[in-house]
């Protein structure tokens, strides 16, 4: 307990009073007992105890200990760093905001001017306790003795553990307050004896002995940022840490208790903890079979690193990829002192069967580790084992997290939006890994890639996700699936993960040489805290092939690079072109119809003509609205039965219905009655990481990495039955129409996509008559030749368009990544920036909600989702589209509260503008999950209008536009 006796021979009694009496946090948000701000800085200090010794990676642990002196010494500081957060609430800046507990400071002889405050806090508004703490912070351990190096970088944590940094400059108490935010006075020896106790109860002797010795990366700094916002957040929960207004009853050991109830209330654990070196036999017992030869060249390679670095692994469709890299995780994670993994798949859809993957590899290495899985992307609740994991926690409105600071920022600082309270540990992850902004630091993550660039954008609380990624080891699947635009985010993702040390593993089947060279330098740079590095990387030797990079102590990047033979005998695939009559740009409606129409009549008498003695096909379109026609015209044919659709404008509970009917009939195990017919119309959903095998492909042409992704779904698995007339694997190309003596015109939607210049050299690799694609051998030279700057590669009759069509994609990408910039987190020319201060102050700053963020990482033409409900012309109430009734209102009971969100689809860019002007059912607005959607009433037929377009929703065809409303 605080010895008063010890306290009042220390400091004047007016100090003593004060310290029994500035609030921490208000009755309101504290229990109903006044929280004693001596009482959260323990708390939270006790709370980073418990983080350090069940939740931190032994990578985070050891460098503390070398930032703070040693080892042994990590922890204290690292208790110390996590408490000291809210000091800047010992200033009339925070203590005037609760009446009542301003009315008690009063009392104790600390006083203010009012006037003064409230003309202070108007003219700068953000100036609050975090950024009073920054200045205080940063004055009061310069007069212990702190060097000025140090001292740079401690108090922007304590500026920013709102979630956000400001500079120095900003922190400044605005001269209109004259003093009276920051306090003056008697207000100094207060804020001095404040620190002073503090540190005394956490273990040090003075403020002087806590000063650091070794100055952390700029990476680590962030890292540990967001630490110290999971101990607050930890800390502020009402329900474990009532206040104490005693400051008698305030003490280190009595926050240990508390901490340690929260702390197994919470169900809050770790990763792998002591992980060992996996001998040579865990291939086999993590996956059931013996490792092919370049699932074992990667994991060798990870076995021979110098350090943590990043592993670029490229191999065929069907190789194994995602097992060598879970093996190779395994092993750097041992011998580097990562603590868990992130998987990034470039979509949900591919998340989904990810997350199975990964949690069935991480249970055969413990399992009871299996529960710590994490699926994280916005549509995970319709996945149908996520959803297993949560089945008896039930959805709720009320908020589970208590501990919102009232009196800070305003935009939900706690991140308090949780999907399920009440989750039992030992099936499904801890509750509080929940919430929202707090995925990432589950031990064990699936999700989209999205989230490994969300840590790469400028926005509040990024230093949470940098948290969730540093002790962990990444891997990032189909990476070649990031644009230009995406790429920018990428790349400043792997140059913090490069200065963290946190081992990446990346993976692709067609990666182009300078997406390799550009992956690489992105990282070293990062490692090196350099703004440029010179370096040439290394060109594999055949294919697959493994480069791994690193950067030891020496400062000279090290190279590995290898290659193998893949583990079954190239494919000779016949390549054909199916022609397709391409509307002009100032064709009529009627004329695009015609031509669409006669388009999908020959693919109908392609796949009738191959299919004749059975066996299944797939069909991958470009735009969802080809889809649907073609799918239209192939049911005509073939009926209900024979055909599926699958795109991305269905509702996101009937597109998880399709997907997994799609890999249950299509997929690995399935055995097919011999003659039977399957097809399936898809769009680019189908192009990766979609584990189905067909016995022949139709596909518009896109470039050639994702055309070769697309053949990767033929042939995909051995001892397949198919048809005598299918035993060759057959490629037929469409969406574009070759034209004698110039070049080949695309259809609109794939011009818009890709762009020409893409389009025109895929063309042009495309084999003749009677000539096949070796795959997967020639993979990396048809990667190579299309992603080049070869201008021979295009016929003579096409180099004028070609030259055209390259000077265009130029300018496109030059400007798409400019525009990148504006969201990074470090803008060019900040990279060897030492500190924290004005991180989030040097440019654009983009939101902090879903989809403000996959907005600010992905361009393009922005989209919108809805919610589809029904109201009929003489219906009183909505319904859902089963037909459920919800009221006259809107609004919506639990049992019937699923079904409204699996209501959810996506509307074409087109349509953003008109529904830009639709928002919550009136019933919603104080709903947590629907009060920020957006509600599309359909009629009876299941049509509604947008501005000047009427469009459909069926469960055959997903959204459609029907007609140009006249």
């Amino acid at each position: 307990m605080v010895d008063l006796q010890e306290l009042s021979g220390r400091y004047e009694p007016f100090v003593v009073r004060a310290l029994g009496t500035m609030w921490g946090k208000s009755r309101e948000r504290a229990g109903g007992s006044t929280s004693l701000l001596m009482a959260h800085l323990l708390d939270t200090a006790a709370v980073a105890e418990l983080l350090w010794d069940s939740f931190l990676a032994r990578s985070t642990r050891s460098v503390l200990d070398e930032i703070a002196g040693g080892p042994g010494r990590g922890r204290r500081f690292f208790a110390w760093l996590c408490g000291v957060h809210d000091c800047g609430k010992a200033t009339p800046a925070h203590q005037r905001l609760w009446p009542e507990g301003a009315e008690a400071v009063r009392r104790s002889g600390l006083t203010w001017v009012e006037t003064a405050a409230v003309a202070g806090a108007k003219q700068q508004k953000r100036w609050r306790h975090d950024w009073a703490g920054g200045l205080m912070a940063r004055e009061l351990l310069a007069d212990a003795g702190w060097d000025a190096e140090q001292l740079d970088w401690v108090w922007p944590l304590v500026a920013g553990h709102h979630g956000a940094f400001p500079s120095l400059r900003d922190v400044q108490e605005p001269r209109s307050a004259k003093g009276q935010l920051r306090g003056r006075g008697v207000w100094r020896p207060v804020q001095q004896a404040l620190l002073d106790v503090f540190t005394r109860e956490v273990g040090f002797g003075t403020l002087y002995e806590v000063e650091p010795v070794v100055v952390p990366s700029r990476a680590l700094q962030l890292q540990l940022s967001g630490l110290v916002v999971m101990a607050d957040w930890i800390a502020s929960d009402e329900r474990f840490f009532v206040g104490i207004d005693d400051l008698r009853q305030v003490s280190l050991d009595t926050s240990r208790q508390r901490a340690a109830s929260a702390w197994k209330a919470l169900g809050l654990q770790g990763g792998w903890g002591a992980l060992d070196v996996p001998g040579p036999e865990a291939f086999r017992d993590r996956f059931r079979y013996e490792p092919r030869p370049s699932q074992a060249m990667v994991v060798e390679t990870a076995r021979r690193m110098g350090g943590p670095g990043l592993v670029v692994v490229e191999a065929p469709m069907g190789e194994g990829k995602t097992e060598a890299a879970q093996a190779a995780a395994e092993v750097l994670a041992a011998r580097f002192g990562a603590d868990g993994v992130f998987v990034g798949m470039p979509t949900q859809a591919t998340s989904d069967p990810m997350f199975t993957r990964t949690r069935r590899w991480v249970k055969a290495i413990e399992e009871q580790l299996a529960s710590r899985v994490v699926l994280l992307h916005g549509k995970r609740s319709f996945n149908r084992e996520w959803k297993a994991l949560l089945e008896n926690t039930g959805a709720y409105a009320d908020e589970a997290f208590c501990g919102v600071d009232e009196f800070g920022l305003d935009d939900d600082p706690y991140g308090i939006e949780p999907e399920m309270r009440g989750v039992p540990e030992r099936q499904a992850p801890a509750e509080w890994f929940l919430g929202a902004k707090r995925g990432l630091l589950a031990p064990f993550v699936v999700g989209t890639v999205d989230q490994l660039l969300y840590a790469a954008t400028r926005t509040r609380h990024v230093m949470l996700r940098m948290a969730g990624l540093a002790g962990k080891v990444v891997i990032l699947d189909e990476v070649h699936a990031c644009d230009i635009y995406m790429s920018q985010f990428l790349r400043e993702a792997l140059r913090w993960l490069g200065q963290a040390g946190v081992p990446v593993l990346v993976l692709s089947a067609t990666l182009a040489p300078a997406q390799r060279q550009a992956l690489v330098e992105a990282y070293l740079v990062g490692a090196a805290s350099r703004e440029e590095l010179r370096l040439e990387v290394p060109r594999p030797p055949g294919y697959p092939s493994v480069t791994a990079a690193w950067l030891p102590a020496s400062g000279k990047p090290q190279f590995h690079v290898d290659a193998t033979d893949s583990w079954r005998e190239d494919l000779g695939v016949a390549v054909r072109v199916v022609p397709e009559a391409v509307p002009g740009a100032r064709s009529s409606r009627v004329e695009r119809e015609r031509l669409q129409g006669e388009a999908d009549a020959r693919v109908g008498d392609l796949l009738a003509g191959e299919l004749v003695d059975g066996g299944t096909a797939l069909v991958i379109r470009n735009s969802v609205a080809r889809a649907q026609s073609l799918y239209e015209e192939l049911r005509g044919r073939f009926g209900d039965d024979e055909v599926r659709l699958l795109h991305a404008r269905f509702t996101v509970a009937r597109r998880a219905d399709l997907t997994e009917e799609s890999l249950r009939l299509l997929g690995p195990q399935t055995l097919r009655p011999r003659g039977d017919r399957l097809i399936l119309v898809a769009t680019q959903l189908a192009e990766q990481s979609f584990d189905v095998d067909v016995d022949m492909l139709v596909t518009d042409l896109a470039p050639v990495d994702l055309l070769l992704q697309r053949v990767g779904r033929l042939h995909r698995h051995e001892n397949t039955w198919r048809p005598d007339k299918l035993r060759v694997p057959q490629v037929f190309v469409t969406g574009f129409e070759p034209r004698e003596g110039r070049e080949p015109a695309f259809v609109f939607a794939s011009e818009m996509i890709y762009g020409r210049h893409l389009l025109l050299r895929t063309a042009a690799v495309l084999p003749g008559a009677g000539e096949l694609w070796s795959v997967p051998g020639d993979v990396p030279g048809l990667v190579e030749a299309v992603y080049g700057a070869d201008a021979s590669l295009l016929p003579d009759v096409w180099q004028e368009a070609g030259e055209t069509a390259c000077r265009e994609q130029e300018d496109r990408d030059r400007a798409r990544a400019e525009e990148a910039q504006q969201f990074l987190l470090t803008p060019h020319g900040e990279h060897e920036r030492r500190t924290l201060a004005g991180l989030h102050y040097g440019g654009s700053t983009a939101g902090s909600d879903e989809g403000s963020l996959q907005a600010a990482v992905r361009d393009g033409d922005e989209s919108i989702e809805v919610v589809l409900v029904i109201r009929e012309k003489d219906d009183a109430v909505f319904r859902t589209l089963a037909g459920r009734a919800l009221n006259i209102n809107g609004d919506v009971a639990p049992d019937v509260l699923y079904e409204v969100l699996g209501s959810v689809v996506r509307l074409p860019p087109k349509l953003t503008q008109s529904a830009s002007e639709l928002g919550p059912l009136p019933g919603w607005h104080g709903h947590p999950w629907l009060r920020r959607s957006r509600a599309l009433v359909l009629d009876a037929s299941r049509t509604a209008q947008l501005g000047d377009l009427t469009v459909s929703y069926d469960d055959e065809f997903g959204l459609r536009q029907v007609q140009r409303a006249r």
